[in-house]
């Protein structure tokens, strides 16, 4: 089993669910190499061909960004995917808006843009931004999480992990799953820096990472070989059991094939057949008890 823990889908723009995001509309789509609507059962082809069995959705803001309607139809009309929403802390009724999406069977908990400023959600990034800690203080949504049993995934950069940490310290036993590990660059060095600060968050049982969206984070094409020492760094770190395969499919369509996104985990020297199948399906399972 092949498991893809980080893509994307999105349905047309109607007049329930216009397109308003502009960055995407008018830069990123068009420099996939899929379809401009990008379908569930478009991502469901591109799994077939390369033998990924089950993928989750996460929310694409293309619409306005608390707008989940085609994640939440990926995870109720599909038995191979789940969604991961995108809600507003601070929205009055945000944790009734919670427990309203994780009724839903395959919606597997929320993401938080913690690298996006808060009036410009999903537009632009921000490493400067720490609205994070304020939505900390939202203890009524944080008690709904808990009450789900909603899966946290965190985007930031590797400078704004203290601030996921403060909220891992005060929430810890809510499941935490950090994309793309924090954008780390090639060349930012072991054991200090962003890895010190993930050195940190993996005392937390409850805190997973994902080795996602490697393609744009490697200066190398695939197999992206500049990136694999800081995988293994992860896997000592976290343990096999929580560090998570993603692809970020379409995002990386851009620089490479959906087989290229899986396959330079085979290159990952020193990882064994059981490393792998841990990275690509196993540990997601198991850290959010699939």
């Amino acid at each position: 089993m092949v498991l893809d823990s980080h893509t994307h889908t999105w349905g047309p723009p109607s007049d329930d669910h216009p397109w308003v995001n502009g960055p995407l509309v008018d830069g990123s789509v068009d420099s996939f190499s899929v379809d401009t609507v990008f379908r569930n059962e478009k991502l469901l082809d591109e799994m077939d061909a390369v033998g990924v069995d089950e993928a989750v959705v996460v929310g694409y803001p293309i619409c306005e960004w608390t707008d989940n309607w085609y994640t939440v139809e990926a995870a109720r009309e599909h038995d191979r995917l789940y969604g991961v929403v995108m809600l507003d802390q601070f929205a009055d009724g945000a944790a009734d808006d919670l427990r309203e999406a994780m009724a839903v069977d395959g919606v597997l908990g929320f993401r938080l843009g913690g690298l996006c400023p808060y009036d410009r959600m999903w537009e632009t990034f921000d490493r400067s931004v720490t609205w994070l800690r304020d939505a900390a203080e939202e203890t009524e949504f944080w008690e709904a999480a808990a009450e789900t049993d909603a899966l946290v995934q965190i985007l930031v950069r590797g400078e704004q992990l203290d601030q996921a940490l403060e909220l891992v310290e005060r929430y810890p036993d809510l499941t935490y799953l950090f994309d793309h590990f924090a954008y780390a660059e090639p060349d930012e060095p072991l054991g200090e820096g962003v890895y010190e600060t993930f050195s940190a968050l993996a005392e937390y049982d409850s805190v997973g990472v994902k080795v996602s969206e490697i393609v744009h984070q490697s200066d190398e094409g695939h197999p992206y070989a500049d990136m694999h020492d800081h995988v293994r760094w992860l896997l000592d770190e976290f343990g096999r059991e929580r560090v998570v395969w993603g692809s970020d499919f379409p995002n990386v369509s851009d620089e490479a094939t959906y087989g290229e996104t899986l396959s330079w985990v085979d290159a990952v020297d020193d990882l064994s057949t059981g490393d792998r199948k841990w990275l690509t399906d196993r540990a997601f399972r198991r850290h959010v008890d699939l």
